[in-house]
């Protein structure tokens, strides 16, 4: 609890007692009305001095309709007309509902908070000399050389010169996985190193760092208001000067009517007015996306406003990029088929040795297969054959590595292998030794991501550049139900917008990719999705949701936490209005006093606000 809150909770007991003693005093003593309301007053304005105040400003400032104005006018009314004890209750509940409020916005605040502890309070900066010296990593510029002690946070995205440790990545995951680096790793700052001492060469300013942008992005989340949260604010704006005039004329026109009776009638438009304060919708439904916003990003899910949660829970198709988003982007050898019985660990030294001089990707997998260590002196003569393979000489002997083309131009008699992947065969000396399939891995997680999402009634639909064969065996792993292969990206973006049109009014369509070659896609959907890769500029620049630790299954949370969101607004806007509604009915026609209108005011908001506080516990 803050020092104000406090204060205000001293200020709550203190005219809770005063106000207990005066009602006895009252009671046992015959006072005449100047003496009671003297007394009253003081209470009434130990509690209700600030809400006053605010409420004479408004006024002066223009600002008149709001709840404080409110407040002001219904109490000094009550009291004018001698319910001395109504007035001075109305107000102090007020002030305990505005308390309790407080608190909940704090707490939701306290969770954002949190993230923000991976801000970097300072840095080491390597001198010269070799000595090192702390400095704000404001004033660290690129190139220069940072010193990372175990137990202490990355303060800027850089490049590992020296050193081995374990990062811990759960600041900006949400997860509490270790992560390995060594010498020539890029690392990103907001992790914390938990064993090592690192050297680390700096990339990127701290202004374009990832913990910068990540905080950014969170701080201004507020700015971008849901279809929601711009309805209720309108709907105060026109609701609150409305109901003002319905007290003035349920105050004047009955008793002109009836002819008299305007003490009844005016208690009745006082008792109007503090049933008519929207404090539980204008407190409570921002309150429900900051809560929203923040459990999010506690689990490594930002999202860059409440516009987004909204179009999220209300998502009904989700479309896929194949590599880097459901696959995971790096090649592996997952078969080997030699042609003598026994002979794949042979096999697969000969096509590692053969490659051994290739950046390709194919060959890096190949080398990071063989579990023996290759000599490259055994190689010699390399000769790389564009879009087919390798010619080399291994051992004296020539070997060809190359696909299935390489083979027949040279007269190999090799066996086919129909395996989903890329095949590179081999031949020595002439004859056919085997091939070794590679293939693009799946993800951990995106069987139950797909799964996850088909349990709450979405269409998810895959779009790859690649072959329609590897397309549809990767879709069969998983079980999405639509897949469209061989695509570039024009004709993803195309496809996106035929299945943008094929969509039912009011249902939104999400695309997940990788975020650096499927922005346009991105930008496109209704809700663009990217894989965070722990800090991608492209990913955090181009989607409204990011995910920190590229897992997919983190979509289906995501679509948790929005659609639970949007049904909390939802309760509390049909509450809220529905006891509104009713209140001032009874209100009006005198079944509803002034302690009815206490629960229809501060009731209301307080359980309007504990339902919001709902979204501060995310359920992983």
């Amino acid at each position: 609890m803050t020092k104000k809150q406090r204060k205000t909770l001293y200020r709550i007991l203190a005219a809770a007692v005063l106000a207990v003693a005066v009602t006895l005093i009252t009671k046992l003593l015959p006072l005449p009305w100047f003496g009671q309301l003297a007394l009253y007053l003081i209470p009434y304005l130990v509690i209700g001095y600030d809400v006053l105040r605010k409420a004479v400003l408004g006024v002066l400032h223009g600002e008149v309709f709001d709840e404080n104005f409110l407040m002001a006018i219904a109490t000094v009314g009550a009291m004018a007309l001698g319910e001395y004890g109504e007035g001075c209750a109305v107000m102090l509940f007020y002030q305990v509902g505005e308390l309790f409020q407080s608190y909940a916005v704090g707490k939701s605040r306290r969770s954002i908070a949190a993230l923000m502890d991976i801000r970097p309070d300072s840095a080491n900066l390597e001198q010269e000399d070799g000595s090192v010296q702390t400095v704000d990593p404001e004033e660290v510029p690129v190139g220069a050389v940072i010193v990372v002690r175990p137990g202490e946070r990355i303060p800027l995205d850089g490049k590992v010169l020296e050193g081995t440790g374990t990062l811990n990545t759960a600041a900006l995951t949400g997860e509490s996985r270790p992560r390995r680096v060594e010498a020539g790793a890029d690392v990103i700052s907001g992790c914390i190193s938990t064993d090592g001492l690192l050297r680390i060469r700096v990339t990127k300013p701290y202004g374009e760092s990832t913990v910068a942008k990540i905080l950014d992005l969170v701080e201004n989340s507020s700015l971008k208001k849901a279809k929601a949260e711009n309805f209720i604010t309108k709907f105060a704006r026109y609701y609150t000067p409305a109901v003002c005039l319905g007290a003035l004329a349920l105050a004047v026109l009955p008793p002109l009517a009836l002819g008299g009776g305007w003490s009844l009638w005016v208690m009745r438009a006082l008792t109007f007015l503090v049933i008519s304060c929207p404090c539980a919708l204008v407190i409570s439904i921002p309150l429900s996306f900051f809560g929203g916003i923040g459990g999010a990003s506690r689990c490594g899910i930002l999202v860059k406003g409440g516009n987004y949660l909204e179009a999220l829970a209300h998502t009904r198709t989700v479309v896929f990029d194949k590599t880097g988003t459901l696959t995971r982007g790096d090649f592996a050898v997952t078969r080997v088929r030699s042609v003598q019985p026994g002979g794949e660990t042979a096999l697969l030294e000969l096509a590692a040795l053969a490659e051994s001089y290739s950046n390709h990707p194919i060959s890096k997998s190949l080398r990071q297969a063989c579990t023996v260590e290759l000599d490259p002196h055994r190689v010699t003569d390399v000769q790389e054959i564009a879009g087919r393979g390798v010619d080399a000489l291994v051992d004296g002997s020539r070997v060809l590595a190359g696909n299935a083309r390489l083979m027949e131009e040279e007269k190999i008699d090799y066996r086919p292998d129909d395996g989903v992947g890329t095949v590179v065969y081999l031949a020595r000396d002439g004859v056919f030794a085997g091939s070794i399939l590679i293939s693009d891995q799946i993800k951990e997680h995106a069987p139950a991501a797909i799964r996850g999402l088909q349990a709450q009634g979405v269409r998810t639909v895959m779009l790859t550049g690649d072959s329609a064969g590897v397309a549809q065996a990767v879709a069969g792993q998983l079980g999405i139900d639509e897949v469209h292969a061989g695509l570039l990206p024009a004709d993803k973006v195309a496809r996106v917008e035929a299945l943008l049109h094929s969509q039912k009014e009011g249902q939104n369509l999400a695309f997940v990719g990788d975020g650096i070659n499927d922005a346009p896609v991105l930008m496109r959907a209704d809700v663009g999705i990217a894989m965070g890769a722990l800090g991608s500029d492209a990913a955090i620049e181009a989607a409204d949701v990011v995910l920190m630790d590229d897992d997919p299954a983190k979509i289906t949370l995501a679509m948790r936490i929005a659609r639970k969101c949007m049904g909390i607004v939802y309760q509390n806007i049909v509450f809220a209005l529905t006891i509104k509604i009713l209140f001032l009915l009874l209100g009006a026609v005198g079944i509803a006093n002034m302690w009815w209108a206490v629960f229809a005011d501060v009731g209301v908001m307080v359980l309007a606000v504990l339902n919001a506080t709902r979204m501060l516990q995310v359920e992983k």
